[in-house]
């Protein structure tokens, strides 16, 4: 865990860096909201989110990463594969589990309640990539140990995603106006900018679309992609919260009573 405090960080800290440089020298969409109003709720949440992420999701990950291989437990152990293999499908197979995750945290009424607060933030840049709930980590805590030990994947890898899905996620979220046939090319593979914004809309059938996280394919596989929607229209965020919430609602927004989300006040 040491070593990936380093090499990790350092992933995920140059991700964050290029794609906070790059979404303001090219915005792909116009700001709703002042920018410092925004940082200052939302770094509270990132830090929260990331201690959470640190001290429980990544220690149970590991643990569980350890205790699989030790017991010889998981479906690519058990295919007997080639080291290079099955590092291979255990990447692919993690990032479509997260897909299904995430789907869930959509579709399931209890892990809405915690996924929302991060689709309330009223613009999409790349300070909203871990604007999450710290309880919305701490459920998916079983979610991807589950994952882990299923798929048999060892700790190494299990970290190698984690570092590449917390990139992915500061790429996709940003604001970033990438030259449109770039975009597309990478879209055939990845999940863009321009993508994941049209999840982040305030109309209910594109946010039921688009839940792929590193790889774009899962989208198409599973027939929830949505392109197409003009980035400089969207308009992000839920219907029925238009106004911004300090920390404290946000932390408290799972545990009241809610207004359904996509129904305006």
């Amino acid at each position: 865990m040491t070593r990936f405090d380093v090499w990790g960080g350092a992933v995920i800290a140059g991700a964050v860096i290029v794609c906070f440089a790059a979404e303001h020298r090219r915005p792909l969409r116009p700001r709703s909201r002042p920018l410092g109003e925004r940082l200052a709720t939302n770094a509270l949440m990132v830090a929260l989110a990331a201690l959470t992420l640190r001290l429980a999701l990544l220690p149970a990950a590991v643990a569980v990463a350890s205790a699989g291989e030790r017991a010889g437990v998981g479906v690519l152990r058990w295919l007997a594969l080639p080291p290079t293999a099955a590092a291979v499908l255990a990447f692919l197979l993690l990032d479509w589990t997260v897909y299904v995750w995430h789907r869930l945290n959509h579709r399931a009424p209890f892990l809405w309640r915690f996924h929302l607060v991060h689709h309330t933030d009223l613009d999409l840049d790349v300070s909203t990539a871990f604007r999450f709930h710290a309880g919305e980590l701490l459920l998916s805590v079983a979610w991807r140990s589950a994952q882990i030990l299923a798929i048999g994947v060892s700790p190494g890898p299990a970290l190698v995603y984690e570092a590449a899905l917390e990139a992915a996620t500061a790429f996709h979220h940003s604001n970033w106006r990438l030259p449109l046939a770039l975009e597309r090319t990478l879209n055939r593979v990845l999940v863009t900018p321009r993508m994941h914004g049209i999840h982040h809309s305030i109309r209910e059938a594109e946010t039921n679309s688009n839940w792929s996280v590193i790889f774009s394919w899962w989208d198409r596989l599973h027939r929830t992609r949505c392109v197409g929607v003009p980035a400089q229209t969207l308009r992000i965020g839920l219907p029925a919260y238009r106004a911004p919430l300090g920390v404290l609602r946000l932390l408290a927004l799972p545990f009241v009573r809610q207004r359904p989300a996509f129904t305006p006040r």
